[in-house]
């Protein structure tokens, strides 16, 4: 299945390159909701595009692409002329796309837009931030209406049987609902699993999906029985669902993508395969195993599918050691966890933008700080230093047997060594470098400018091409803005990081961050 670079295929005149999962389709899958088509439309947040699924045989098409007015697409509804409209979660838009493609901006006053929908030609949105609010967006564009203060982080909602809108509320575990005209919110159910989305089957049972690892699904028979009953799906991070005429349900994956049907036993079949929502960093430990930091999640290849290590939100760089893992992540912290025990311990907290992060033999951590400019190192201790500044934009970093420290910097196009606290030049004219790795006297980066790994050997400074078309970086023609760090306090987009391991018998593994896949180069 060919993904964002359609079927472009790495070549390499000096390894054998294969990829040990297949290019992701859907990166990332956000909210669902059947069109005009009867296809399934998919928001993804992360790439930033929209796309319709076939049920019947899987296939995906765009709809929506990543390089138009929409930048971070979360939840969706058709109107009932067949308009799509479109939460925009980072630069807090809703839009409008007419069925014949063109796209209109419904509203900028709403701040992270994320559930939506319709009740007759009303439209209802609400936002994922504390202390939210429930609001009808009004025909004529003037100041939306507030039914409803106080969310603890809203997600996506349904119209209920009753003429009521039902809402979760995930930072409480509760679900509630209001009169669509307004009036006091009702505590529906509590205790609910880390509450993500609400929806009515066909039979107007409420279902109540948990983000969490387990793929928890509450159903809850408000207008029969009154029974309420769990299932577990086994879908890592679910994020939203939709009924077809048959009351079959399909579910969605903000952690790891796809699309499956789920049964009412909690079995699934899948519809669309589930990938990689980047990824960034990589890293490969002693017994073998390739972990990846995956945004939401630590996962890693097999079998030529992905496996879930654990939930850990926002991680970006990896590092392995021992039976420990070390993360960092992109808004600021850097964390140890133990994938046996799932124990994770904050090491250093307001960092700016770290990225790549390297273990040296005495334990100590060494983390480039994107957005400082610098290198710092964590001790057992957990103590910051800085061991080197004055760069443009430090990505990752790598030690060689010495323990010596080289840095790569892709806005300046060069690696570095840091001598004595000072960045000496090692390689420079490069097209923004990023992953990083040394072996023997062999250092290693992958050039995504270029879309290349370049090997320079350290005694000579001599570089040789390794592999050519790797699908890294953003997808050819398609440009997007630098993601924001934060939006109304919750943190952005993931920015872009293609992130290179080096294993013991000096094979590479490549973070294919632009399709949605781990590269193997033996």
């Amino acid at each position: 299945m060919s993904g964002r670079y359609g079927d472009a295929t790495p070549v390499s005149a000096r390894r054998t390159v294969r990829r040990l999962t297949d290019p992701n389709p859907l990166w990332g899958s956000n909210g669902v909701a059947f069109g005009p088509d009867g296809r399934l439309h998919v928001a993804q947040f992360l790439a930033g595009r929209i796309s319709a699924v076939d049920l019947a045989t899987g296939d995906v098409e765009v709809v929506v692409p990543g390089d138009g007015p929409v930048q971070s697409p979360d939840d969706l509804a058709f109107g009932p002329d067949g308009s799509m409209y479109i939460t925009d979660l980072i630069p807090g838009r809703v839009w409008r796309r007419d069925p014949r493609g063109d796209f209109s901006l419904v509203t900028d006053q709403v701040g992270v837009p994320n559930g939506i929908a319709f009740v007759g030609d009303r439209l209802f949105v609400n936002e994922m931030r504390p202390n939210g609010r429930l609001l009808e967006l009004l025909p004529d564009g003037g100041p939306p209406r507030v039914l409803a203060a106080d969310l603890a982080m809203g997600n996506a909602m349904q119209l209920g049987p009753d003429g009521r809108l039902y809402y979760p509320h995930m930072l409480t575990n509760r679900v509630y609902r209001v009169p669509v005209d307004g009036g006091e919110p009702e505590l529906v159910a509590e205790d609910v699993h880390e509450p993500v989305a609400v929806r009515f089957d066909r039979g107007g049972v409420l279902h109540v999906l948990s983000r969490g690892a387990a793929g928890f699904v509450t159903r809850l028979d408000l207008f029969g029985t009154g029974d309420r009953t769990v299932v577990t799906s086994g879908v890592v991070g679910l994020d939203n669902a939709a009924f077809d005429d048959e009351n079959r349900m399909f579910v969605s994956s903000f952690a790891s993508g796809g699309v499956a049907e789920m049964r009412p036993d909690g079995r699934t079949r899948e519809v669309v395969p589930q990938g990689f929502d980047g990824p960034f960093g990589v890293t490969v430990d002693l017994g073998g195993t390739v972990y990846a930091a995956d945004h939401y999640r630590l996962a890693g290849p097999v079998d030529g599918g992905v496996v879930t290590h654990g939930l850990l939100t926002f991680v970006h760089g990896v590092a392995a050691d021992g039976g420990l893992l070390h993360v960092t992540s992109q808004y600021g912290d850097v964390r140890t966890h133990d994938p046996v025990t799932g124990k994770t311990v904050v090491r250093a907290r307001g960092l700016d933008r770290p990225t790549g992060i390297a273990v040296r033999e005495d334990g100590s951590l060494v983390v480039a700080e994107s957005g400082a400019g610098r290198v710092v190192a964590v001790d057992g201790s957990d103590t910051v230093t800085v061991l080197a500044d004055g760069f443009d934009r430090p990505v990752d970093v790598a030690l060689d047997a010495e323990q010596r420290c080289y840095v790569s910097d892709d806005v300046r196009g060069a690696v570095f060594r840091v001598d004595d606290g000072k960045p000496v030049l090692v390689a420079d004219g490069l097209d923004a470098p990023q992953g990083l790795a040394v072996h023997g006297d062999t250092l290693y980066t992958v050039e995504t400018g270029g879309r290349r790994l370049i090997s320079v050997a350290l005694p000579t400074g001599d570089r040789t091409v390794e592999a050519e078309d790797l699908p890294v970086g953003a997808p050819p023609g398609e440009t997007r803005e630098e993601p924001a760090l934060f939006t109304h306090g919750l943190p952005g987009a993931p920015r872009r990081f293609a992130g290179l391991a080096v294993a013991p018998d000096g094979s590479l593994y490549v973070s294919a961050d632009g399709e949605g896949t781990v590269l193997h180069l033996a």
